[in-house]
C-alpha cells in the first residue's frame, strides 16, 4: 500500500502540470480519491481522517502561520505603492556617481535585497521588480534576455535572505522534521541516537542565523557578475542626476528600518509576526503620509492581501491533508526505509533528497515544497545527520537553483512572461549562466564546509551534558524550594 501514496503524489504532479488548476484544488481532489480507495482497500480506517480537523486547527494556532496574513499585506502594499520606484530611482542615481555603467543593474539587485525580507513569495517579489527595476532596465537599454535573467534572479533573493516568509516557514517545517528524525534515530538505535540526549532540536532562529553568511556570499558574487558584465556592454553610462527630497528620505529611512527589523528578528529580539506587523504599520503610515493610500488603492491592497493569504491557507490545508493520507498508506515509512538503506553513507542520502527537491522545484512553488515534500523526505535524513540548520540552508540553495534552472524554472518562466518581447530561452540561459555558476559554487562551499552556517549562530548546536549535583547544592536547592512560613 505504501507505493499507492507515491502513485497519488505522481498523479497530483501530472495534473498540476497538465491542467493549470490551482495546486490546492488538485491536492484536495486527489486526496478525496485516495481516501475513498484507502478506506475501500482497508489501508486505514475512518479514525485517521477524523484527526484531520484537530491537526489543521493545531497548525493554525501557530503564531508563525498567523504572520502569513501580515506578510501578504506587506507584499500587497509594496506592489501597490510607489515605494519601490522611489528606492530604485534613488539607488540608481547614487550608484551612477560610483559606477555609471553598472548603476541600473546594481540598483535593481539592491532593491530586490531590500524587498526580499518583506515580500510574501517569489511571485510577489517578481511582479514588484518587473514593474520597477524591469521597466527601468528597459529604459536604460538592457536587452530583454538580460532583463529576464535579472528579474528572475533578484526575485529569488527572498528564498535565502532572512527573515523572509519562505525561510521562516522552512524553519518551522525543519523543527518538526528534526523532532521526528531524532525520535526515529532513538527508536532504530542509529549512531546519532547515542548523542541524542545532547542534541538540541533546531529552531527557526538557528536557521535564520545559519542563512546569513551564505546569503551574503551569494549576493556579493551576483553583484560582482552584474558589475563586470555591465562594464563590458557597449552602452552609454548613466547620467548623473541629483536626488530629490522624497528619494533622499526614502533612501535614508527605508534601508535603516528594514535593517533594524532584520537584525531584531534574526537575533530573536522580535518575533516574525511582530516584525511583519511593524512593517505593515510603517508601510500604511507611509502610504497615508504620501497621500498614495487612497480608498481605491486600499481596497486593491486588501483584495491582493486576502487573495494571497487565502491561497496560502488553502495550500496549507491541502498539503496537510495530503501528508496525512500518505502517512495512512505508510508512504512516509517507505521513504524512510529507502533513505535509511544508505545508512553508513548519510551524505549520499542527503544528496538524493536534495536532488528530489531540485526536481520538484521545477513544478512546485516554495510554499508547496515546504508544506508537502519537506515533511516527508527530511525526517530520515535528520535521523542520520543532526545539524538541521546546515541542511536547511542547503535546501534553500537547492530551491533557489530549481527556480532558476532553464527552461522550466518557476521564477524563470514567470519572468519571461513579464518581458515584452519575450526573449528566446537560449538567450536567457546564456545570460543566467554566470549567476548559476556563482550559486553552484556557494552551494558546494556550504556542502563542503558546514562550519560556514555556524559562525553567526548564537545558540549551541548541542546541549551541555547535565552535571551531577553535590550534596551541598542539592540541600540548598531543597531549602530554596520550601515555601516561607
Amino acid at each position: 500500500m505504501a507505493w499507492t501514496g507515491l502513485a497519488l503524489l505522481a498523479l497530483a504532479l501530472v495534473l498540476m502540470m497538465a491542467t493549470g488548476w490551482p495546486t490546492y484544488a488538485v491536492l484536495l481532489g486527489v486526496c478525496s480519491l485516495g481516501a475513498v480507495a484507502g478506506l475501500a482497500l482497508g489501508a486505514f480506517d475512518l479514525a485517521l481522517l477524523q484527526n484531520l480537523p484537530w491537526r489543521i486547527v493545531g497548525l493554525l494556532e501557530h503564531d508563525l502561520l498567523q504572520a502569513l496574513a501580515l506578510y501578504g499585506l506587506v507584499g500587497a502594499l509594496l506592489n501597490r505603492l510607489a515605494l519601490a520606484e522611489h528606492l530604485y530611482t534613488g539607488l540608481r542615481k547614487v550608484l551612477a556617481r560610483i559606477t555609471p555603467r553598472a548603476a541600473p543593474e546594481l540598483a535593481g539587485m539592491l532593491l530586490g535585497l531590500m524587498l526580499a525580507p518583506m515580500n510574501g513569495s517569489v511571485g510577489a517579489s517578481l511582479l514588484t521588480l518587473a514593474r520597477t527595476a524591469g521597466e527601468g532596465w528597459a529604459r536604460e537599454g538592457v536587452p530583454p534576455a538580460q532583463r529576464t535573467a535579472l528579474v528572475a534572479l533578484t526575485s529569488t533573493l527572498g528564498v535565502s535572505v532572512p527573515p523572509s516568509l519562505v525561510l521562516l516557514l522552512l524553519g518551522d517545517a525543519m523543527l518538526r522534521a528534526h523532532t521526528e528524525g531524532t525520535n526515529m534515530a532513538r527508536e532504530l538505535g542509529l549512531p546519532t541516537a547515542a548523542a541524542g540526549a545532547a542534541n538540541r532540536i533546531v529552531n527557526t532562529q538557528d536557521i535564520l542565523q545559519a542563512a546569513l553568511v551564505p546569503a551574503a556570499v551569494l549576493l556579493a558574487g551576483w553583484l560582482a557578475v552584474a558589475w563586470f558584465g555591465a562594464r563590458r556592454k557597449p552602452r552609454p553610462p548613466v547620467q548623473r542626476e541629483p536626488l530629490n527630497r522624497r528619494e533622499g528620505w526614502t533612501l535614508l529611512l527605508v534601508p535603516l528600518l528594514i535593517g533594524t527589523l532584520l537584525v531584531l528578528v534574526t537575533l530573536g529580539k522580535v518575533r516574525a509576526v511582530e516584525g511583519a506587523a511593524a512593517a505593515g504599520v510603517l508601510l500604511l503610515g507611509w502610504g497615508l503620509a504620501s497621500r498614495q493610500l487612497t480608498r481605491p488603492v486600499l481596497w486593491q491592497v486588501l483584495d491582493d492581501a486576502m487573495a494571497l493569504t487565502g491561497a496560502l491557507y488553502a495550500l496549507l490545508v491541502a498539503a496537510t491533508t495530503f501528508s496525512l493520507l500518505l502517512r495512512g498508506f505508510g508512504t512516509d515509512g517507505l521513504i524512510a526505509r529507502l533513505v535509511l538503506s544508505l545508512q553508513g553513507h548519510p551524505m549520499a542520502g542527503l544528496g538524493v533528497v536534495l536532488a528530489v527537491l531540485l526536481a520538484f522545484a521545477f513544478v512546485l512553488d516554495a510554499f508547496e515544497l515546504i508544506f508537502l515534500i519537506v515533511p516527508i523526505v527530511m525526517p530520515p535524513v535528520l535521523a542520520q545527520l543532526d545539524d538541521a540548520a546546515w541542511i536547511a540552508e542547503l535546501t534553500l540553495l537547492v530551491l533557489q537553483a530549481g527556480f532558476l534552472l532553464p527552461p522550466f524554472g518557476y521564477a524563470l518562466v514567470l519572468a519571461r512572461g513579464q518581458v515584452a518581447p519575450r526573449p528566446p530561452a537560449a538567450a536567457v540561459a546564456r545570460a543566467l549562466a554566470p549567476y548559476l555558476a556563482v550559486l553552484a559554487t556557494v552551494a558546494a562551499l556550504v556542502m563542503a564546509l558546514p562550519v560556514t552556517t555556524r559562525w553567526l549562530r548564537t545558540s549551541p548546536t548541542a546541549l551541555a551534558p547535565a552535571e551531577q549535583m553535590s550534596d551541598e547544592a542539592l540541600d540548598k536547592l531543597m531549602r530554596d524550594m520550601v515555601p516561607p512560613p
